[in-house]
């Protein structure tokens, strides 16, 4: 693990294999160690990046909201650390908002964009509503949100078939501080619409 300092909060990230580079966004209540599986393969052939966004895993929140742009430029803070001038960027979820948005910043450097369950839509009224509720129900009750939001992501079906691997996401999940949940939800709420 590897860490830099953006606005003086700790970023956390890895860096592995040689060739062009990828990196890696992971989505909401996640963090880098969701692609510990794609890094192996990944980096037979590429210098993968995997970045944990600001207030999530081993890095530290910066304020009461982290909008797309915020952790868009924490990722260009660690490519110029690395020296990186184009990449490809696989987003999930959350971390897609974040790849459009820093590909909006910073056209020059893609190379390409991969979004994963994720949209280049702005939230509709009603999941700002959502968004709300969630910070909501987050601040009342930490754990049983973390828990409800993690096992929601899955299919009934899966939920059983999977419950192994559910428990280590679910573990990973609260390792996502309170401001770290609301910061990214606020962020979310407020996202520009990069719809073409």
């Amino acid at each position: 693990m590897k860490y830099t300092f953006f606005k003086n909060t700790k970023i956390s990230y890895s860096d592995t294999g040689s060739g062009s580079a990828v990196v890696l966004l992971h989505g909401f209540l996640e963090n880098k160690s969701m692609w510990q599986a794609q890094i192996p393969v990944l980096s037979k052939t590429n210098r993968i990046i995997a970045i944990d966004l600001l207030g999530h895993g081993a890095t530290d929140c910066i304020g009461y909201m982290h909008t797309m742009e915020d952790m868009a430029a924490v990722v260009l803070h660690v490519l110029k650390e690395l020296k990186i001038r184009k990449v490809v960027l696989v987003g999930h979820s959350m971390g897609g908002y974040v790849a459009l948005a820093f590909a909006e910043l910073n056209p020059e450097m893609i190379k390409g964009v991969v979004l994963l369950n994720s949209t280049s839509r702005a939230d509709s009224e009603d999941r700002k509503q959502n968004r709300d509720k969630a910070i909501k129900a987050v601040k009342q009750n930490y754990k049983t949100f973390i828990a409800m939001s993690i096992s929601n992501l899955f299919s009934e079906k899966n939920r059983t078939l999977l419950e192994n691997e559910i428990i280590k996401v679910k573990d990973e999940a609260l390792k996502t501080p309170l401001q770290g949940i609301v910061a990214a939800l606020e962020g979310m709420k407020v996202r520009k619409d990069r719809e073409v």
